[in-house]
């Protein structure tokens, strides 16, 4: 039997109302569900429309770990992960699986994403650095977003109308290479939520693959859909953990120091309770202590 181009892998925890758009965009192709303990019906909608389907129920690893346990059991010389909030447009995965073709230097190519209104959705991303996240969490990219001066992490200046190579994309939908996967490894389990993927491409790049960003295939993405933005200090911790695995740990003491006095400024000026929670989450313990 012939090995399908694309398996599609989608990671579930209580992904209604949009998972029946998500699995209706790539029906015809090998599809597998990891449910980390759905209790909203997701697994009925998945049996009932959808019987084709492999399905992997386990406890709540993670995006990272739940990919993960779809591409171990996956068929395809590509594996797409795809958000349970997302769906792709027309022919949009056959699209992404002809330019991986082309272009074998690339373990991962992602789609162009739009917003439900039809708007742009900037994935494309510049690797974190100690500045980058000031220009983020200081709200400096504020001052000129459409600039890659005070707008660096998000690459201000760039269209998202042409193909180019990234440092890495933001990950509702990613088709990656078997292959590449095979020589780099899957995903670090340790990121729960958040900075997952851009550890993992970060691995890719200084194997030497590239990341392509294509604009010629389209995806829509809700966001935050299952976690609701109810994570913000996992987002924090990923942080302080790429930091710390990838340019060591003064560094990614000196990013909780910037996190630190940058959310006491957020939490004073905008009084959010999300904010007071990081801060009470970075004044706890160095950065060492926070990611174990």
């Amino acid at each position: 039997m012939q090995r399908p181009d694309a398996t599609v892998i989608v990671v579930t925890y209580n992904a209604l109302p949009w998972l029946g758009q998500c699995l209706d965009s790539v029906r015809g192709h090998e599809v597998v569900v990891v449910d980390h303990g759905s209790t909203d019906g997701t697994l009925s909608l998945v049996r009932e429309r959808y019987p084709e389907t492999r399905i992997v129920v386990q406890e709540n690893k993670g995006m990272g770990g739940g990919n993960n346990a779809g591409m171990r059991i996956a068929s395809g010389r590509y594996f797409f992960l795809l958000n349970s909030d997302a769906w792709v447009l027309g022919d949009g995965l056959e699209r992404l699986v002809a330019h991986a073709d082309a272009h074998p230097e690339a373990a991962v190519v992602g789609p162009r994403l739009r917003n439900r209104d039809g708007t742009l959705q900037r994935s494309v991303r510049a690797e974190p650095t100690l500045w980058r996240l000031a220009t983020e969490y200081l709200f400096l990219r504020k001052l000129a977003p459409r600039t890659n001066l005070l707008n660096p992490l998000y690459v201000g200046g760039f269209d998202h109308e042409t193909e180019t190579e990234a440092d890495w994309l933001f990950g509702p939908a990613l088709l990656v290479r078997r292959d590449a996967v095979d020589a780099v490894g899957l995903f670090d389990e340790d990121f729960f939520m958040f900075s997952e993927e851009v550890d993992w491409l970060t691995r890719f790049r200084r194997a030497g693959w590239k990341v392509l960003f294509f604009p010629g295939a389209e995806v829509v993405h809700v966001g935050g859909a299952s976690h609701g933005g109810r994570m913000y200090v996992e987002n924090l911790r990923g942080h302080l953990r790429f930091f710390a695995k990838h340019r060591g740990p003064k560094e990614a003491e000196r990013v909780r120091r910037l996190l630190l006095w940058s959310l006491r400024l957020r939490a004073l000026v905008l009084r959010r309770e999300v904010y007071r929670e990081g801060v009470r989450f970075l004044s706890s313990g160095d950065a060492a202590t926070l990611i174990r």
